[in-house]
């Protein structure tokens, strides 16, 4: 009888080994090198060797290749199908990872019933749970549709057979830890598993053009469980952002081979499901005190959608020799450049303090327009002075203290109107090109040092201005 081979296997990353190793030298995690039998890789598997290997196909120019748009499969949750980029294509694989309880499944057995009340044959198949539990979830949600039919199975053959008889529009794989290949020795959840599984997934769903979607567990360190692999294999990756103990999440596409990975989709937690914000702006501010110091709205670009948000900052004297620099929201090596700009060019002496900066509402801000409302609301906590509460202050800084050009100028002033402000604080060089609606005043300014005279020191008498 011939001898088993075994490998080991990380199971963060994938990395395999002939010999255990206490470290991993792919990912530099300790103890995740898991003993597993190494299958038995036949040529007819890999398809090499078998008919299909033998066939061969001719390059062709790309000017001879037909293009054909697909029209997408619409959600009817607009939040979704921005992310997404205006609908489920048919025929990709997505992949959907949160936090455990964060609204995963409730959000797409909610997607399951807005297709399934659309003559669309949706198959819901659980791995974590029995179809009389997944009921019990449908009849609190309020789902119920003869189009939608649901399964509790975890072996992908089987699936791959229901899924060839039913031929559905959807297939969601609840989640793709708990389904497993016979052919593959290892456990389910593996990382050797979880990569065959989607690789089974992957070939259903570009031979039979059935969009599937997969949900994945995170881990400690936030990302999906498996291998990184796992999100290559996958046309889209889709995270669920948020906290299970606060209403509102937010879904964001990390990868997108269809759309824009910008976007985000807003929903908020309620009784009966998963519901869109379609004013994020509101909630964001709705809690924002009036006349407290450290305090700057900025309009925030994320993908095609405008958001208003609040910066918070606290600033205040350490007794210690290394002052704290701490962020929630944003990346503190930012906040840590920004102040010192601070120092060079305004003559802030923020060296002894200790600087605490928060994006409240819970989101994530990258772009580089949120550079000047961070400027100023820390040198409003410095100073003690409050900024105007109708101001809404956008531009990037540089490390000379000059402010920036940055995009969308005209669609954040008219988010800024919608929203009831009555000025906005822009750079200089954004000014020419477009039209300023009625009702705002929009100020131009080309330092950091004049943006501070006009929300903490007055109008100084060498600020440009652009009003009507």
């Amino acid at each position: 009888m011939a001898k088993r081979k075994t490998k080991f296997v990380c199971q963060d990353c994938g990395y395999e080994s002939a010999k255990w190793m206490g470290k991993c030298p792919g990912c530099q995690s300790w103890n995740s090198l898991v003993e597993e039998v190494e299958a038995e890789t036949t040529a007819r598997k890999r398809g090499f060797g078998s008919a299909t290997a033998t066939r061969v196909t001719k390059p062709q120019p790309i000017t001879k290749i037909e293009r054909t748009d697909e029209e997408r499969i619409s959600t009817h949750i607009n939040e979704l199908n921005r992310v997404l980029g205006g609908g489920i294509v048919p025929g990709s694989l997505v992949l959907v990872g949160g936090d455990p309880g964060i609204g995963k499944s409730t959000l797409l057995l909610q997607v399951s019933a807005t297709l399934s009340e659309r003559k669309e044959r949706v198959l819901y198949i659980s791995g974590e749970e029995s179809v009389k539990q997944t009921k019990l979830r449908a009849d609190r949600l309020g789902i119920g549709n003869d189009n939608l039919f649901v399964l509790a199975e975890t072996d992908v053959e089987h699936i791959e057979k229901v899924i060839d008889e039913m031929n559905p529009s959807l297939v969601i794989i609840d989640s793709i830890q708990t389904v497993y290949l016979d052919g593959v020795t290892s456990a389910p959840g593996s990382v050797t598993q979880v990569r065959e599984s989607t690789s089974a997934f992957m070939r259903i769903a570009k031979t039979t053009g059935i969009a599937i979607f997969l949900v994945g567990h995170v881990t400690k360190q936030g990302s999906i469980a498996g291998p990184r692999i796992l999100e290559h294999m996958v046309d889209c990756v889709l995270y669920f952002e948020g906290d299970r103990h606060h209403s509102y999440r937010i879904l964001r596409a990390v990868k997108n081979r269809f759309g824009s990975t910008n976007e985000i989709g807003i929903f908020e937690m309620k009784e009966l499901g998963l519901e869109e914000v379609l004013n994020p702006s509101e909630i964001f501010l709705e809690e924002r005190s009036s006349g407290a110091a450290g305090s700057a709205v900025v309009a925030s670009m994320e993908g095609t959608r405008t958001v208003l948000v609040e910066i918070q900052s606290l600033i205040s004297p350490t007794s210690f020799g290394n002052p704290r620099r701490m962020a929630t929201g944003v990346d503190h090596n930012r906040i840590s450049l920004i102040m010192a700009v601070l120092e060079k060019r305004v003559g802030m002496m923020l060296q002894n303090h200790d600087a605490y900066v928060k994006v409240a509402g819970g989101v994530r801000l990258d772009e580089p327009s949120i550079d000047l409302a961070i400027a100023v609301s820390i040198a409003s906590s410095f100073r003690d002075s409050p900024t105007a509460p109708a101001d809404v202050i956008i531009g990037e800084v540089g490390l000379t203290g000059e402010v920036r050009r940055v995009s969308r100028v005209e669609q954040r002033v008219q988010e800024a109107l919608k929203l009831g402000f009555k000025r906005v604080i822009i750079p200089k060089k954004c000014l020419g090109g477009w039209k300023v609606p009625d009702g705002i005043e929009v100020i131009g300014i080309n330092s950091v040092n004049e943006a501070l005279n006009l929300t903490l020191g007055g109008v100084s008498s060498g600020s440009p201005t652009f009003e009507l």
